[in-house]
């Protein structure tokens, strides 16, 4: 089965990108984020969303 949570550095490793730049991509709202506890965790089909909303704009 394919991991359906993330946390931030597997996400932000799976974009390409920094630690920092994954919180404030979360931050603006721009990638989907859910807590359980005190954990955030970034769902997969929320970094598919967020590359389409990409590809979409440019």
């Amino acid at each position: 089965m394919d991991q359906l949570l993330l946390t931030p550095v597997q996400a932000a490793r799976a974009l390409g990108i920094g630690r920092s730049k994954l919180y404030e991509l979360l931050a603006e709202g721009q990638l989907e984020s859910v807590r359980i506890g005190s954990c955030r965790r970034v769902p997969a089909q929320a970094l598919h969303n967020f590359l389409a909303d990409l590809s979409r704009a440019g």
